[in-house]
């Protein structure tokens, strides 16, 4: 043990920065003055749960939608419907068989909850001989 100099430390092993270490900005600034390359990329929402936040064109894109609606069928219109169907004879399948569409679809125009559409409107005069459209 007299012959161990105290002065000079060996060091089995160091290990490098780990990948946090070398990341910081401390390490970023310490290898740019020891004048190696580095290269920093800075990347939008890296680390945080940012896919589902609510931005301020979100909420007024909100707001906007909400006041827009579709128009729908007058209710006048699904009672013509109704009638003329009755006066014919037929049921709601029967019309919607006839004119080739779905009976939901006829339910849906009976009840005013559907969105006009043109073509359905012409089949549904063509089959009960009225004019279910009031300014038509």
């Amino acid at each position: 043990m007299a012959e161990s100099d105290w002065d000079t430390v060996t060091v089995l092993r160091k290990k490098g920065p780990t990948a946090a270490q070398a990341k910081s900005k401390q390490a970023i600034l310490a290898a740019q003055r020891r004048g190696e390359d580095v290269e920093t990329s800075k990347k939008w929402a890296a680390g945080q749960n940012k896919q589902h936040s609510i931005t301020k064109n979100t909420a007024k894109l909100d707001r906007e939608t909400e006041e827009l609606h579709h128009d729908r069928v007058p209710l006048e219109v699904g009672k013509v419907i109704q009638q003329g169907r009755q006066s014919k004879g037929l049921t709601q399948k029967d019309l919607a068989t006839k004119i080739n569409e779905k009976p939901q679809v006829i339910a849906d125009y009976e009840s005013g909850r559907a969105i006009p559409n043109n073509q359905v409107l012409g089949k549904i005069e063509r089959a009960i001989g009225e004019c279910p459209a009031p300014d038509q």
